[in-house]
């Protein structure tokens, strides 16, 4: 009797051994979706920004993100390794932010051959594959910076653009986006040159002083991204054309908003990258659970300068 109590015991104890070992399983499962970010950068305020969302939608999700970008926006061959990387893993989904359009589509057949969804975010490429890209009308935000700088030059004069690359989406879109809307609906506005700096500040700023010294009636210059734009203040400051060239940004972050606040930058558009951020991931569980999703989602944009900077609806979108 007392032997068969005994067993009773053990295989009450092993049941519930079991059980607990079952439920352990069941929980590790469901921590394992595992969603890697490959970004175009790291070293931008933006991609922070986008981190920091992206890591709140985790969070939220109960699910595990990873996110890393190569330490310049010029480094595609980098970029690709990390995607490669990335899918060696074998992840549930993946982010990716192209820094070439094209460059990346191979590895990106075979994230689909593999059933592994691509949420596209920022920069989309040139392909169907990704089920859905979160990012800003870039166009459209160029638009409004290229009105903003029409109107603030009085729809007359030399102007340029420095700009990040003429390889992603994003970079070819705001560069359109601006040049479109000066040439179809300025007819007095000449646009003298469009150079590319990489996103880099010190690079963007000697393209800045040598657009200058080649333009000296220049009255404005739009830097595309967050390091072109503070390239092209430095740029105009060493050149000591400060107050004479109008200066229009892109993204935020607290160089940008010091020179709005100072006034060597007129303005800028910012983006919502928390919200790109935090949509990515969003996004990339909804694919995994095979949920249909739209082909954009759009994060939105905004014109910031000194007599919005303190809005409340502005400052929630702009970052240090």
């Amino acid at each position: 009797m007392i032997q068969r109590r005994a067993v009773t015991t053990t295989l009450g104890v092993a049941l519930i051994g079991l059980s607990g070992l079952v439920q352990a399983q069941q929980a590790q499962q469901a921590q394992e979706i595992y969603i890697p970010l490959v970004s175009k950068g790291f070293q931008h305020q933006f991609w922070q920004a986008v981190k920091s969302g992206a890591e709140q939608a985790a969070k939220d999700l109960k699910v595990k993100v990873s996110f890393e970008g190569p330490e310049s926006e010029s480094m595609v061959d980098k970029q690709i390794d990390m995607l490669s990387a990335a899918l060696a893993k074998k992840p549930q989904a993946i982010g990716f932010a192209a820094l070439d359009s094209q460059a990346a589509i191979p590895l990106l057949k075979k994230a689909q051959a593999a059933k592994i969804p691509v949420v596209a975010f920022d920069s989309g490429v040139d392909s169907d594959i990704p089920v859905t890209t979160t990012t800003t009308d870039n166009k459209a935000a160029a638009a409004l910076a290229a009105d903003k700088m029409a109107e603030l030059i009085g729809k007359s004069g030399e102007v340029a653009l420095v700009v990040h690359d003429q390889t992603s989406r994003t970079g070819v879109d705001r560069r359109d986006g601006f040049v479109n809307r000066i040439k179809s609906t300025y007819p007095n506005i000449k646009i003298v040159s469009v150079q590319y700096g990489g996103g880099d500040q010190l690079k963007s700023t000697e393209i800045t002083k040598s657009i200058l010294q080649a333009s000296p009636n220049l009255k404005g210059i739009f830097g595309a991204n967050e390091g072109s734009a503070i390239g092209v203040v430095n740029g105009v400051k060493e050149m000591k054309r400060s107050g004479k060239v109008v200066i229009i940004g892109y993204d935020s972050g607290k160089q940008q908003k010091n020179a709005i606040a100072d006034g060597s930058m007129a303005g800028a558009i910012t983006q919502n990258p928390v919200g790109m951020g935090y949509k990515t991931v969003e996004m990339a569980v909804k694919a995994i659970k095979g949920e249909k999703l739209p082909k954009v989602v759009d994060t939105g944009f905004f014109w910031y300068d000194k007599t919005n900077i303190t809005d409340p609806k502005i400052a929630a979108v702009l970052y240090d």
